[in-house]
């Protein structure tokens, strides 16, 4: 009874949020209160059913319940427990309801950490999420019901994909999707303030935190799932410009120039027009991500969860959903005004520029993903496209962004003057070029990476420098403890992410530029040489696991007389499927990775084998940790904290509606 409890808990989810998306925006535009205080219960009622359903799901693949259409195709008896609740989420039917379960994860928390803003504006955001789960329930419900029965029960399962069998895939969709549906947040507050036909700086702040969180795990996500493609598929490389890594990679783009574009609308009350649009068209993307990756319309070793039966529902979900907001868009942004005034040398132009860059970057992106498919629909053959179109159109777009990163702060808001940024930046720029030019002759590096290092010294040189000049400015006279504590977490969280950018631009520079690769054929006993190191094939072993059996190398490596580390790649056979998997030997380092991969054999003990070495590949990660930290940080800012009754007040007030239940 367990998986129909579950079944009949999305049911009631269902009518909760039909009841949270019509009744409270109804509410909001008739100056209903009943009406309107349904949002919160609705949404409190929709987590704990939607909840409820999911623990089902849970709890069905962790007792091996193989009278579960899902659960068979996705588990077996001898797959480990934590494997098995994975399995929620490793096919199509359980990852729509990781999606939902996290969709009603962000609502809840909208409206509980919402009390301090205008009923009209909850109701409104609550609702428009109220809507936005209708659609994905009833996806689940009609097409993609992940309690559907298997009668009769099946003996065994078929098995989790053994490419999901990594600790890795276990929170990676996790982290993507707490990104790609925390954008719900922004989009829901933008339509609301459509509706409103109020865009000022009260919605920004409202907006901007939810905003970093969701950016900051969307960034996560992606980092894990680099990592997880980097270590478990056994190519050494750590983007490959997947049609899936590009689906969450486009969000990503406009999720940063909405971050940008929220500071812009909260501190100066511009961009007003621009922000709402980025926000609608962050969750579009992350729409369409889903769309590309469940409807079966590409290929791709990330992409686990495919039926293109259902791709139409998703596609007609995402026509309704974009095309509504766009709609409302036209219709009440004319309306709306252009907000504050600023010159064409500004922070705000420098922002808009970098927002526009963005915004280009991710059409590349965009048009490089969809371009083959469209060609492909239209009967005009197949084509791919790969890292060189990605490479030639991407970067390019990002020279300017990485300059702009650098020179921004130091750029006055509303005007500026030119020759005063140029004064103060002259010595970051020399000190920057002579840094940069000393390690590519260090290095004996190409023009391409001494740029890169360069523009990675411009942003550290300029971020320290800034940082420099905020404390020396701060409450002149007190320690530097207290100089440091006075400064909002915002400015910190700033200052950490662009860091991180530019350790993320050292690491993708040097790996790029300075890695080193051999692919041979080897036996036990032989040996080969990467860049000064020698990896020695020591011994080969057979060892089973609890549902494969693998083929164990020992890979000995040495520098000179010294002994570095011995590496144990494997080839495993997962004995349900019959699928071989590759599992790489690393030792990671804090400048470098020694990486050693097995192919097939292709004779008496004689193996296909990939030694590399990736310098400061590590680095690429660090960056990332260290840009989420950065959103994380910004997002728990003191100003973005449950505020008192006094500024919900000042908070009606100025969308022009009287308090309600507010003494006089």
């Amino acid at each position: 009874m367990i998986p129909e409890l579950g079944n009949f808990s999305l049911m009631l989810g269902l009518f909760l949020a039909l009841v949270q998306g019509i009744l409270p925006i109804a509410g909001s535009f008739r100056g209903n209160a009943r009406w309107m205080s349904v949002a919160r219960p609705a949404a409190a009622g929709q987590f704990v059913f939607v909840t409820l359903a999911f623990v089902c799901l849970v709890y069905a693949f962790v007792s091996n319940d193989f009278s579960v259409t899902y659960v068979a195709s996705n588990s077996n008896s001898m797959l480990p427990v934590y494997y098995r609740i994975a399995g929620t989420w490793g096919g199509h039917e359980g990852s729509l309801l990781l999606w939902s379960w996290m969709l009603v994860v962000w609502t809840f928390a909208v409206a509980t950490f919402s009390r301090q803003l205008p009923d009209e504006t909850v109701a409104r955001v609550l609702g428009v999420m109220g809507l936005v789960s209708v659609g994905f329930l009833s996806f689940m419900l009609f097409t993609s019901n992940p309690f559907d029965r298997l009668l009769p029960a099946a003996i065994d399962g078929r098995d989790l994909n053994p490419l999901l069998q990594d600790f890795g895939m276990i929170i990676h969709p996790p982290l993507l999707y707490m990104g790609y549906v925390g954008f719900s947040v922004a989009f829901s507050f933008a339509l609301a303030a459509l509706m409103g036909g109020q865009l000022d700086a009260a919605w920004a702040r409202w907006s901007r935190p939810w905003t970093l969180v969701a950016w900051s795990f969307l960034t996560l996500g992606i980092f894990m799932g680099s990592f997880w493609a980097y270590y478990e598929l056994g190519w050494g490389g750590w983007w490959f410009w997947d049609a899936v890594e590009n689906a969450s990679f486009m969000p990503w783009l406009v999720g940063t120039a909405l971050v940008h574009s929220l500071a812009v609308t909260e501190k100066r009350g511009s961009f007003k027009n621009w922000t709402v649009l980025l926000a609608i068209i962050a969750f579009s993307l992350s729409l369409l991500g889903t769309f590309l990756v469940r409807s079966g319309v590409l290929t791709s070793v990330h992409s686990f969860a495919t039926d293109p039966r259902r791709g139409l529902f998703i596609l007609v979900f995402l026509a309704i959903v974009i095309g509504g907001s766009l709609l409302l868009y036209a219709w009440r942004a004319p309306k709306v005004g252009l907000g504050g005034k600023f010159s064409l040398f500004s922070r705000e132009s420098m922002l808009l520029m970098n927002n526009v860059l963005l915004l280009v970057a991710a059409g590349t992106v965009l048009l490089g993903t969809l371009y083959p498919l469209f060609l492909d629909a239209l009967n005009l053959g197949k084509i791919s496209v790969g890292p060189p179109y990605f490479e030639t159109v991407f970067v390019p777009l990002m020279i300017p962004v990485l300059l702009l990163m650098a020179i921004a702060p130091f750029v006055r808001w509303k005007e500026a003057s030119l020759p005063e940024v140029l004064r103060r930046m002259r010595w970051i720029a020399l000190v920057t070029l002579l840094l940069g030019g000393a390690v590519a002759l260090l290095l004996a590096a190409s023009p391409m990476v001494m740029l890169g290092i360069t523009f990675a010294f411009w942003i550290l040189l300029a971020t320290a420098f800034q940082l420099v000049q905020r404390l020396r400015h701060a409450a002149a006279g007190t320690s530097l403890w207290k100089r440091v504590s006075s400064q909002p977490r915002s400015f910190w969280g700033m200052v950490v992410a662009h860091a991180g950018i530019a350790i993320f631009v050292i690491g993708v520079t040097l790996v790029k530029g300075l890695e080193a690769a051999n692919d041979l054929t080897m036996r036990v006993g032989d040996t080969t040489s990467v860049a000064g190191y020698t990896f020695r094939f020591a011994d080969l072993k057979e060892i089973k696991g609890p549902n494969y059996i693998s083929a164990q190398g020992t890979f000995e490596v040495t520098r000179g007389q010294t002994k570095i580390a011995t590496l144990m790649p494997e080839k495993r056979l997962y004995t349900v499927q019959q699928m071989p998997q590759t599992e790489a030997g690393i030792d990671r380092g804090f400048t470098r990775d020694l990486y050693v991969s097995m192919g097939e054999s292709i004779g008496k003990d004689l193996w296909v084998v990939r030694v590399q070495h990736k310098p400061f590949i590590g680095w690429i990660w660090g960056g990332c940790l260290i840009i989420a930290f950065g959103g994380f940080l910004a997002a728990s800012d003191r100003r973005y904290r449950v505020a008192s009754r006094k500024r919900q007040v000042e908070a009606q007030e100025a969308l022009g509606t009287p308090p309600l239940n507010v003494a006089t």
